[in-house]
């Protein structure tokens, strides 16, 4: 499954709501080319992370500091940032400019590049290639200096595919975060094999009501 012509998505697909945006990446195709090498793979699995009313958002109170500024800029640029001391975390800047609402991509089923991929990740085993946002920055190579590149045409582009059908789209509960917990943000391609965890822990603990 090839890209090889494959056009970009346009930033207009990415100055909307952040819900929308979400639910429309999945199903499209997350490629980079770092250097001369260049991997790919098909997103199933994301979390939106909707403005300055969100508690879970980094954007949250319109707090703008140094690491969260590519947040702040114009819609579909990259955000991308380090936690824990070791993992990148590839995120979508949605919206308008100066909103802080970004989409955080958690999973890909690998499409090009596979070689590269495990090369950079330590293993062989498909499945644990693109399971995670650690993972897939991993076996994307995306660190920082990719952060508030253009994704239309940066080293770090979202290129057409076939969206996934709403009625294949299951939302639950983000994860990871303490904040919000409950918000039913995290959209996957229901029945996918390539998530970071099963369908099943994707499915809300109880209703929820957030703010758009």
């Amino acid at each position: 499954m090839a890209d090889a012509g494959r056009p970009a998505l346009e930033p207009e697909f990415y100055a909307r709501d952040t819900v929308d945006v979400a639910r429309a990446l999945l199903g499209r195709v997350l490629e980079t080319q770092i250097g001369e090498n260049k991997a790919s793979g098909r997103i199933t699995e994301v979390e939106a992370y909707t403005g300055p009313h969100d508690p879970a958002a980094h954007g949250y109170g319109n707090r703008r500091t140094q690491r969260n500024e590519a947040m702040f800029g114009p819609p579909g640029h990259a955000y991308v940032y380090f936690i824990y001391g070791m993992h990148w975390c590839f995120n979508v800047v949605t919206g308008r400019t100066g909103f802080p609402a970004a989409v955080l991509v958690r999973s890909l089923e690998p499409v090009d590049g596979l070689d590269i991929m495990s090369t950079r990740r330590g293993t062989d085993t498909a499945k644990l290639l693109c399971a995670g946002p650690a993972r897939l920055c991993q076996a994307l190579g995306i660190t920082r200096d990719v952060n508030a590149c253009s994704l239309v045409d940066g080293p770090v582009r979202i290129l057409q595919g076939e969206p996934v059908p709403d009625g294949s789209i299951v939302a639950g509960p983000r994860i990871g975060i303490r904040h919000a917990a409950d918000w039913p943000l995290r959209f996957c391609e229901s029945g996918s094999e390539w998530l970071s965890r099963s369908e099943r822990s994707n499915q809300p603990r109880q209703k929820s009501k957030r703010p758009r």
